[in-house]
């Protein structure tokens, strides 16, 4: 290496970019040498050795905000310093790692955002065709309804999963879903009203017995959803009720 230096023959000295060194000059890591006569800038050997210990340091992962303070630090200051940044870097590791399972977790769809017995008893809504704007409608209340009690909800879904087990409960629960978008004078609603009356008038439901301790998260989850009725799932509640 001779005694000066142009910008292209320091980086390739160093492994690196002319571009590079010129961001570690508008960083202030790096001083920029006047130009010669020739118009060139000329760099030294010390500017060699700075840019090399930039380029360490950068590599092994520290902040350029922290490399100035680095370059001519004595030997126990830069020790610290790097347990310092070995501890930051174990704390990012650690939090990456938990990105991570959580990135794999919402691979598995709905089961990041509620319990497994939810996202089991969602799954088996979809093996039996319901439709994706009611397992939409179901997945956000249950995600809202743990949050309010979740004691509460682990009752009610352990029973949605029973009845689904029950032939009939299945039928009406596929009508139902079906009959969201039949026009509201639908000749078929009225006989859909009776039987749910009649399968309920059959049923007891446990959950009735234990009321929501969070009233205004439950009217949340019952007003938040855009979807959760049309025409004819409105005429159908007033039938239910007559």
């Amino acid at each position: 290496m001779s005694g000066m230096l142009t910008i292209g023959q320091l980086a390739h000295y160093a492994g690196v970019t002319t571009k590079a060194i010129r961001h570690y000059h508008q960083r202030g890591l790096l001083t920029e040498p006047d130009r010669d006569s020739s118009g060139y800038r000329r760099y030294t050997a010390k500017d060699a050795i700075d840019l090399v210990k930039i380029r360490t340091l950068a590599r092994a992962g520290v902040p350029l905000a922290r490399i100035k303070d680095l370059l001519d630090a004595d030997a126990d200051t830069l020790t610290a310093a790097i347990a310092e940044l070995d501890h930051d870097l174990d704390d990012r590791i650690t939090q990456l790692r938990r990105t991570r399972e959580q990135l794999a977790e919402l691979r598995g769809g709905d089961r990041l955002f509620v319990s497994p017995e939810v996202a089991d008893y969602l799954d088996e809504l979809r093996r039996l065709g319901v439709s994706e704007r009611q397992r939409n409608l179901e997945r956000d209340g249950w995600i809202l309804m743990q949050t309010a009690s979740p004691d509460d909800a682990a009752v009610w879904i352990a029973e949605k999963r029973e009845l689904l087990g029950d032939p009939e409960f299945r039928a009406l629960y596929l009508d139902h879903d079906a009959a969201y978008d039949w026009p509201p004078d639908d000749p078929r609603l009225p006989a859909l009203a009776d039987r749910t009356r009649g399968w309920y008038a059959r049923h007891h439901s446990r959950s009735e017995t234990r009321p929501v301790r969070n009233e205004a998260i439950a009217r949340l989850a019952e007003q938040s959803q855009p979807g959760a009725s049309s025409p004819a799932w409105d005429r159908l509640a007033r039938l239910m009720q007559g």
